[in-house]
Parts: C-alpha cells; sequence; structure tokens
C-alpha cells in the first residue's frame, strides 16, 4: 500500500509543470545560460509572434523593434533593435528566463521562473509564463536583430 501511493505521488510530481525542465543554479554561468532549453532549435518566425502578442511574451509593451510592424510599442524598456549585436543568445537566454538574477529589483517579468512570484492570478499559479520552447523562439528572434552596418558608412 506505501507502495502505491509512493508511485502514485512521483507519478503526480512529474506531471505538474514541468519542474525539471526549469532551470538550476548550475546551468547559469555569469550573467548566461549557455545551453539551450529544448532539444528543438528556437523559431525566428514564432519569436516575433511571441514577442508582438498579447498572449503570449507581449514583449512590446515596454520595447520597441524599429521595422517590426506592431503598433503601440512601448518605451519603458530598453529599444532591442540591435540587440543581437549587444547580448550573446546565452546572455539573451538569461534575461529572458529571469532578469531578476542579472538587475535585481527589474520590472521586467520573469517568463520562465514559477516560484517567488507575487500578485499572480489564482488560475497562473505555479506555472510559467513562456514554455522553454517558446523561450528558445525568442532567443532565435532576438539574436539576429543585429546592428545594420550599411548606416554606418
Amino acid at each position: 500500500m506505501k507502495f502505491r501511493l509512493l508511485a502514485a505521488l512521483l507519478a503526480l510530481a512529474a506531471c505538474s509543470g514541468e519542474p525539471s525542465a526549469l532551470i538550476s543554479t548550475g546551468q547559469i554561468i555569469g550573467d548566461t545560460i549557455p545551453a539551450p532549453l529544448t532539444v528543438t532549435p528556437g523559431s525566428v518566425d514564432r519569436g516575433v509572434l511571441i514577442f508582438s502578442n498579447r498572449d503570449q511574451g507581449h514583449c512590446v509593451l515596454c520595447h520597441v523593434v524599429e521595422g517590426l510592424q506592431t503598433p503601440f510599442q512601448g518605451n519603458v524598456g530598453p529599444d532591442l533593435t540591435d540587440i543581437g549585436s549587444r547580448l550573446s543568445d546565452a546572455q539573451l537566454r538569461l534575461r529572458i528566463v529571469d532578469y531578476q538574477i542579472v538587475r535585481p529589483g527589474t520590472l521586467m517579468p520573469s517568463y520562465y521562473r514559477k516560484h517567488d512570484l507575487y500578485q499572480v492570478q489564482k488560475d497562473y499559479g505555479g506555472t510559467t509564463i513562456l514554455t522553454a520552447q517558446q523561450v528558445e523562439d525568442l532567443v532565435s528572434y532576438l539574436s539576429q536583430l543585429e546592428q545594420d552596418d550599411a548606416n554606418d558608412e
């Protein structure tokens, strides 16, 4: 009987959320998460949709990207037009996952964290804002946003 109960609890724990997929301190090196969170590479096309979509990342609420065909881009966060020239994929990944690690007290949400969060609607408690794949899609999109060297000549 004890064995069945233990097995049932372990199965329940394995099915609830993504505990094994979340970031451990061992995955963070300096201000980076060097290894991708998924086996499937990120998609630039999906990344731009996540960046722009109100029901997903909605990054445009605070950030602007020149040339992005999305109305009402924000100005609270930094301009990300050339972010791929300034930060590596690994740096982008950590900033999307949990920018609080890099800059404590920042207003930017932790998109791939589900602990120590406050003012979260009950239906969303214990979940991440984005999935690991969505984080990788955003990294792919943002990393290709590089400075246009043609303007420097």
